[in-house]
């Protein structure tokens, strides 16, 4: 059968689906005391020219189907809930830099038992604890977030409590092991082959973090540490992180003719192994930090337009001198303040000097626009640059990595159900990922998608 019949074959299908479980659900919502029920389903395609990456195809396309439908039933003070996650991905191209982010097909995402603590709490605060599998955001999601914009969201097995005060101030403490995304052979991924995620039994994830809300007006602060530590699967192996990361955040959250702001400041030390090589023994010490800073103008008025300067710094480093310097974004998302992932993903948190002018604006309640402009420097030039593979371990390359242009478009078609997200990037190489000896000779790179999100 040509390509082109098999690709509108399993579109129809898609969209079938999403038509299906869009006007059936809400029908079954309404059965059950105590029960809830909601779904979401996303459709994107997404289109790349000019890669970046070295030893994949120059061009690629993407389509992505992701289903979430969660329930929960509470009795009292116990709630029980799951979520089931189904994503699937078709249309890429031979060698395409499709892996396990874009694609985890049929998995039951959330399992747990959730207890509510509002009564032995001040009136007015919410407090819980979670045990099972779960997923988490925690703080800024820089480190620990139910990622949005890539299609799987990660996961854990453990537990968390949770408390929250009506003055905004927050605890979070927990301990989990992560669940590998499976499966992990790249021709299963291309065939949307269903294979349940496993727990990663030799890993283990656990932190804190403390908020203070209203220190000023609108001013909060947060504080966290988190310890990562892990050794090899049988099906995966692994740097064997045993890595400490500390934190502090303040944050003034923007409001009209006010100066609003964010500072983050992370540092992570501990041990690595170079590589994940079942050949590569020796420990190195992590010596790794990150800084994100930022400051904004909102204009009261039409529009409500927001100008910001951001500033993002990752340090890298190569192992030559027994230290390992690369920052590690943990369990993080980026999308925010960095990159779309996706076919795209450049630039990340590893490894990057990036000073970036922002504008926003909403011209209604249903209309939000956004462009960045955005310099990108390596912070080593002996280290590859951040999620791009490209790499001059000499440093003769320089560390001038180009200059991103990002533009975004929202719109909201109906309240609460359905909304349409289009947007793209300009990544201008610079002399870095044009000279450096694996950089593939293709260009600067052009990216775009079109997702449409309906939520019951």
């Amino acid at each position: 059968m040509p390509t082109c019949l098999v690709f509108k074959n399993k579109l129809q299908v898609a969209l079938a689906a999403s038509m299906a479980a869009t006007f059936a659900t809400p029908a079954a919502a309404q059965a059950g005391d105590g029960l809830t029920l909601d779904g979401t389903m996303r459709v994107r395609v997404e289109a790349l020219e000019g890669q970046f990456r070295p030893n994949v195809a120059a061009s690629d396309t993407l389509l992505t189907v992701r289903s979430t439908l969660a329930a929960s039933y509470r009795f009292d003070a116990l709630r029980i809930g799951g979520e089931i996650l189904d994503t699937r991905a078709y249309a890429e191209r031979k060698r395409s830099s499709l892996d396990g982010k874009d694609e985890d097909a049929l998995e039951p995402l959330q399992a747990y038992l959730a207890l509510d603590l509002d009564d032995v709490v001040a009136e007015g605060d919410k407090a819980s604890g979670i045990v099972g599998r779960f997923t988490m955001d925690i703080g800024s999601e820089r480190l620990v977030a139910r990622t949005d914009y890539a299609n799987v969201h990660q996961s854990f097995l453990g537990g968390m409590v949770d408390w929250r005060s009506k003055n905004k101030d927050r605890i979070v403490a927990f301990w989990a092991r992560p669940f590998v995304t499976l499966p992990s052979d790249a021709r299963d991924i291309r065939d949307n082959r269903v294979e349940l995620d496993r727990a990663n039994g030799a890993t283990q994830f656990f932190g804190a973090s403390v908020t203070r809300g209203g220190i000023m007006r609108g001013v909060s602060g947060e504080i966290y540490v988190y310890r990562l530590v892990e050794q090899d699967l049988e099906e995966q192996a692994t740097r064997n992180r045993r890595i400490t990361t500390f934190g502090l955040r303040i944050r003034r959250t923007p409001a009209p003719h006010i100066l609003d702001y964010e500072f983050e400041g992370i540092l992570q030390r501990g041990l690595t192994r170079a590589s994940a090589a079942a050949t590569d023994v020796r420990d190195l010490g992590v010596r790794a930090r990150y800084v994100h800073a930022e400051a904004g103008w909102t204009q009261r008025g039409q529009w409500t337009p927001r100008i910001s300067l951001q500033f993002d710094y990752g340090s890298g480093g190569s192992p030559g001198d027994g230290r390992y310097g690369r920052f590690d974004s943990l369990y993080g998302a980026r999308r925010f303040d960095i990159s779309p992932s996706g076919l795209y993903g450049a630039a990340s948190r590893s490894n990057i000097v990036s000073p970036a002018l922002r504008a926003e604006a909403k011209p209604s309640k249903r209309l939000d626009l956004s462009t960045t402009l955005r310099g990108l420097w390596l912070a080593d030039p002996t280290d590859s640059f951040g999620a791009t593979g490209v790499r001059d371990k000499t440093g003769r390359s320089g560390n001038a990595a180009g200059t991103q242009i990002e533009l975004r478009a929202r719109r909201t078609l109906i309240p609460n159900r359905l909304k349409l997200d289009v947007g793209g990037d300009l990544l201008m190489k610079g002399h870095f990922l044009k000279a450096a000896p694996n950089a593939p000779k293709t260009g600067d790179t052009r990216y775009g998608y079109v997702e449409i999100a309906a939520a019951f």
